[in-house]
């Protein structure tokens, strides 16, 4: 098939999850044998060497809010590649892909895996209240029925009232090849002495709970638990606090933000891998735990054991006891407990490995990507039946 990807508010190559995911499946899909031609913002750098043709198409000034002014120059490259499939990645202000997909007569195909409706008390849905006619409520309704696939991890941030056949609940997932257990390389910090490491990877949101990490490493030392240290990497608007919070603490290490190629080597030089998620933190999170989190998929494809909090979906993600240490998330001193607990070398061990057995089973971006091909390959089927 011939497939055109419109993700041009992402940077690829890029150290964001949507940056990582947008490569993982234009170039999944590529190894598939199909051609990829991928719309996206041009980061730092050179994208791996894939089949994909990469090309360069931000929106204007760097605005998410002015995707649509794309819309044209979309259309005419639809009508020049003529697709059998277009895929855009969902945002609010988005559709610049999707509509050029029935100019194409080509399966539309919506990746969301943000809230298309609004939570309780949300804002915007106030000011779209106030315009009377509710126009950007009625907007991504319509997305969402132009679209003849849906790909989301949780279909309770969608509109009511979509035909459950064009739904595809899917996980987000891992590059199981480049992230696995005894990774060469360095890995990109010291780890100062201690005889566990526990890791955080990712933004520094509030909801993503990197404070949590360091406060449970404090209950440690006070403990006299000092064999126990963090490494945190990435960055974002919390990082000022969490660097804060973690003053004077010789066991705690920041990275900042690393290149993804160089996150294998940072899991594989750690012992556990920690989503200290705080979903009470972020109000759209009162929806559902709506992602498809990057980082647990990451870290049990390098063969860690994941410590999360037992909340929503995590529970069905990682198995507490199989692939990780579940805690509960409103006793202050359960996360610091399961650190404890991942102390013994030969229980991090065993469930390492069934972390990693279950990511090359469930969570690989070539399994994601197969179940996509899978998704579009059945449009085109329906599509087909039903003009006879």
């Amino acid at each position: 098939m011939k497939i055109l990807y419109s993700a041009i508010d992402q940077a690829v190559p890029g150290t964001k999850g949507g940056s990582v995911h947008v490569a993982a499946v234009a170039e999944g899909l590529a190894a598939l044998g199909h051609e990829v031609t991928a719309l996206i913002t041009p980061g730092p750098g050179q994208p791996r060497p894939s089949p994909v043709r990469w090309v360069a198409m931000p929106p204007p000034f760097g605005s998410t809010h002015l995707r649509m002014a794309r819309a044209g120059g979309i259309a005419q490259l639809a009508r020049a590649i003529r697709p059998d499939a277009i895929v855009e990645r969902y945002h609010n202000f988005g559709g610049e892909a999707i509509r050029a997909a029935r100019e194409a007569n080509a399966i539309a195909v919506l990746e969301v895996n943000a809230p298309v409706v609004d939570y309780a008390g949300s804002s915007k849905a106030r000011l779209d209240r106030a315009l009377l006619f509710e126009p950007m409520r009625r907007w991504r309704e319509q997305l969402c029925a132009l679209a003849d696939v849906i790909v989301t991890p949780n279909a309770a941030i969608l509109p009511p009232g979509i035909a459950r056949e064009r739904i595809y609940a899917l996980e987000w997932g891992a590059d199981t090849d480049r992230f696995h257990p005894g990774v060469e390389g360095q890995a990109p910090y010291v780890r100062l002495g201690v005889t566990t490491v526990a890791i955080f990877a990712g933004a520094f949101r509030s909801w993503h709970g990197a404070i949590h990490l360091v406060e449970a490493i404090k209950i440690l030392r006070a403990r006299g638990e000092k064999d126990v240290g963090a490494v945190l990497v990435g960055d974002g608007a919390e990082l000022p606090r969490v660097r804060q919070a973690a003053a004077g603490i010789d066991t705690i290490v920041f990275t900042g933000a690393l290149p993804h190629d160089r996150m294998p080597a940072a899991l594989a030089g750690a012992d556990i891998g920690v989503a200290p998620f705080d979903i009470a933190a972020h109000a759209p999170l009162s929806l559902g735990f709506y992602w498809s989190p990057l980082k647990i998929f990451e870290y049990m494809a390098a063969g860690l054991p994941v410590v999360a909090p037992a909340v929503d979906r995590i529970p069905s993600l990682v198995e507490n006891g199989r692939e990780g240490i579940l805690y509960d998330g409103a006793q202050t001193e359960a996360l610091a407990d399961a650190l404890v607990t991942l102390k013994h070398v030969e229980l991090r061990r065993r469930l390492g490995a069934a972390a990693r057995a279950r990511a090359v089973r469930d969570y690989s971006w070539a399994a994601h990507c197969k179940a996509l091909e899978t998704a579009i390959l059945q449009a085109q089927r329906h599509r087909q039946d039903t003009r006879g």
